[in-house]
């Protein structure tokens, strides 16, 4: 797939590449890679943004703790390095060990909803009013890790760059993400991007909370015509189908189960189906044959972007629904937070 440059971006790409440096402090990959698809892109932007970088009331290191414990679950390397790093500078983090219990337990939290009984028998150590953030938080960690797994290397590094990089590279991509931080970008301020649309019912956790119930219901509405206008009909209802039967594991090693899975799907959907049914339940399953697979049929960036997207936030939806009531309804006092937070 062929990266949009800075300067060859068209105006929706480029305004969303503007804010992205502004408000992240860099020109994430995570989000710039879904510049072949405008509106998606903005979809995936007005997500992050407004849950992990916009300020709210729960702290920053809560939201990194999150999404290093959703990355990690997922098996999401790139993810990991980003938002581990981040943990380090805020409240320290060595060997997967968070030092303060506050943080420490809203990562316990977030690897225990990584499955519906987790999620059922976990206690939830953050106020219900910061469940929008949280469970925010999470969902777009769910559908980005999806995306970084398929387009992206293990390490944020340039092409070519040696591993031994990564210290300095983690030092500076900190350092650039908080001086963005310091200027505290304004909840809203990209809604624009997408027109307004009601939030979907498995969304309502984001109930409470504006912007983010704002952000996600454009979101969602954009990748769904996404999903529409490049996923077959039947693809769409084989995800969905898999998805409600899923418990949140892993699906091993072997993709003998997706064959079994696509083999009713018409002869021309199966490549499609294939690739589907790998971004929703095993991203990390995917290798450039699936790829060129669905290229051979399909050979636009935008299509590949669309459909990929469309799976990722089916499963990251998913994920969310089962996280829902605990957060509004049994939502215990606020865990002790960080000096450093």
């Amino acid at each position: 797939m062929r990266a949009v440059r800075y300067g060859a971006a068209e105006q929706d790409v480029a305004r969303v590449y503007r804010e992205l440096e502004r408000d992240f402090g860099v020109l994430a990959p995570p989000i710039a890679l879904h510049a072949s698809s405008p509106d998606v892109l903005a979809a995936a932007w007005l997500m992050l943004r407004e849950t992990l970088l916009v300020p709210g009331t729960a702290s920053r290191a809560h939201k990194e703790a999150v999404s290093t414990a959703v990355s990690e679950t997922n098996n999401c390397p790139f993810c990991v390095s980003m938002h581990s790093s981040m943990l380090i500078d805020l409240v320290g983090y060595r060997d997967g060990a968070i030092p303060d219990p506050g943080t420490r337990a809203v990562a316990e939290w977030a690897t225990a909803n990584a499955t519906p009984d987790g999620a059922a028998g976990h206690p939830v150590p953050f106020p219900a009013s910061q469940g929008p953030e949280m469970i925010g938080t999470a969902v777009i960690l769910q559908y980005l890790n999806r995306m970084v797994n398929i387009f992206l290397g293990e390490l944020p590094l340039p092409p070519g760059a040696p591993a031994a990089s990564m210290t300095v590279v983690r030092r500076v991509l900190v350092w650039l993400i908080k001086s963005a931080e310091r200027r505290g970008p304004r909840p809203g301020a990209s809604f624009d991007l997408l027109p307004d649309a009601p939030l979907p019912e498995d969304m309502k956790w984001a109930e409470g909370h504006a912007a983010i119930a704002g952000a996600y219901a454009r979101a969602a509405a954009a990748v769904d015509e996404a999903g529409r206008r490049s996923v077959p009909a039947e693809v769409r209802s084989l995800v969905l189908e898999h998805l409600a039967r899923w418990d949140g594991k892993p699906m091993g090693v072997s993709r003998a189960w997706v064959e079994d899975a696509i083999a009713g799907l018409p002869e021309d959907q199966r490549d499609a189906g294939r690739l589907a049914l790998l971004t929703a339940l095993a991203s990390y399953q995917i290798d450039q044959s699936v790829l060129d697979r669905f290229r051979a049929g399909r050979p636009d960036d935008g299509s590949l972007i669309d459909l990929t997207s469309w799976s990722s936030l089916a499963a990251a939806r998913r994920v969310g629904s089962w996280m829902t009531f605990r957060a509004q309804d049994e939502a215990l006092p606020p865990a002790a937070s960080s000096t450093h937070e």
